[in-house]
């Protein structure tokens, strides 16, 4: 920038950082509008559109509400592993484990009751979403396997696993040749809350919040993996554990995901299919990044964020935009809440 360098601030502008959010959110939102008009529609419609989609009704809140909840669990995991500058980018495929792993349960134990078998599918959903991520912490620990592109790659192996079971040995011969496993039993599958669409699930999104809160924030190992987030080094220096450490937030992060994995499988689809797989562990990054690692700020913003995949899906029917619409807002935001992110650390200023 002619006549302007960027400079750190001798203290992080922390009171500002809502402001920076609201204009990120404001410039993405901005961009939003001008692809809606590039593509002949009109931008005070469609915005007006995704609103009533997203908050103008009570089906819309209800449906924010359901779709948040995998969206939560999978951030609170993300979240975790960032904490420690692990880049867990594999929410997606340990998602995909965790359903996997439930419906192994399911289908094996149809006949369990139900205090007994959902337990084990939350078990068998945990330790299938924490093996698989423990395996990019193993390559990056062993053989300094960057694990950004080892979560990655897993993702999409873990996706065509799904594919090969639920196309395989585990299809339902009376599904008329669909790609879906035989309906859960009564005993595994979530059941709704009341007369509402909203499920128990929910109450598993809130204890999960409440006890990763009191973990990071009054346990010994919350404390050293706030520590060992400040680097490799730092932890070595510390004489802190910084292998285990690393693996402990890369399995709490997959059996968080493997919990997401598993209530969608049982509670909203009642069975596995490919289906389920619609990004809830990509969309977990970006809101583990704007509510900045908080739990509570994380449930906030993975409502919001699925309250936006609400108002998208209203806009496809209604405006017919293209499905791959709402990825493009989510990226907007990401990128222009991270770029904003710079201004709480530095300033510009004129140069002398």
């Amino acid at each position: 920038m002619l006549g302007y360098r960027l400079q750190k601030r001798d203290e992080p502008w922390n009171w500002g950082a809502p402001f920076i959010i609201v204009g990120a959110l404001v410039l993405s939102f901005g961009i939003s509008a001008l692809l809606l008009e590039l593509q002949g529609k009109s931008a005070v419609q469609g915005l007006l559109v995704l609103w009533q989609g997203s908050f103008g009704a009570s089906w819309a809140l209800e449906d924010a509400l359901l779709k948040s909840i995998p969206i939560f669990l999978c951030a609170l995991g993300v979240a975790t592993a960032f904490r420690m500058q692990v880049w867990n980018i594999g929410a997606e495929g340990q998602f995909a484990l965790g359903a996997i792993g439930a419906t192994w349960a399911a289908l094996t134990f149809p006949n369990l009751p139900g205090f007994v078998l959902m337990p084990l599918m939350f078990i068998c959903a945990a330790l299938f979403g924490a093996v698989w991520a423990y395996i990019p912490a193993i390559l990056r620990l062993k053989l300094q396997v960057n694990e950004i592109i080892s979560t990655l790659m897993l993702n999409y192996i873990a996706i065509l696993l799904l594919q090969y079971l639920v196309f395989g040995a585990w299809k339902d011969p009376a599904s008329f040749g669909f790609p879906v496993t035989p309906e859960f039993s009564p005993g595994a599958i979530i059941g709704q809350i009341g007369e509402t669409r909203l499920h128990w699930g929910f109450a598993v999104c809130v204890g999960a919040g409440i006890a990763m809160w009191a973990f990071m924030r009054f346990t010994r190992l919350g404390f050293e993996i706030k520590i060992a987030g400040e680097g490799e080094r730092i932890a070595m220096y510390s004489r802190l554990p910084y292998g285990m450490l690393t693996i402990l937030v890369m399995a709490i992060s997959g059996a968080l995901a493997g919990w997401a994995g598993c209530i969608e499988a049982s509670a909203t689809i009642n069975r596995l299919q490919p289906s389920i797989m619609v990004g809830y562990g990509y969309t977990a990054i970006v809101v583990a990044w704007l509510a900045r690692l908080h739990p509570l700020y994380i449930g906030i913003s993975a409502y919001l964020l699925a309250a936006l995949r609400v108002g998208v899906e209203n806009m496809q029917l209604e405006l017919q935009t293209p499905a791959s619409f709402g990825s493009i807002m989510e990226g907007l935001i990401l990128m222009s809440v991270l770029a904003g992110q710079m201004f709480v650390t530095y300033k510009i200023v004129k140069k002398n």
